[in-house]
């Protein structure tokens, strides 16, 4: 499955917000070597119940809009 979702990095707190086919995701750390990727990553984990492996950023690494695989066990 494959979402796109729009970071925003030093936010107050960590949340997940959804508008329409659009993920809003909101992480503490900052956009500095990869962390706030880690943070997403860790994030979303929780809100669709997987592994952090089975999260992965197909596009957009160092940009605020990417695009999000997660791979689900069968």
């Amino acid at each position: 499955m494959d979402i796109q979702v729009k970071v925003t990095a030093k936010a107050r707190k960590n949340f997940v917000k959804k508008e329409r086919d659009l993920y809003k995701v909101y992480v503490t750390a900052p956009a500095i070597e990869g962390k706030a990727n880690q943070a997403l990553k860790k994030i979303l984990s929780k809100h669709f119940d997987v592994r952090r492996n089975q999260i992965e950023i197909i596009k957009g690494e160092k940009c605020r809009e990417k695009v999000i695989r997660i791979h689900r066990q069968k």
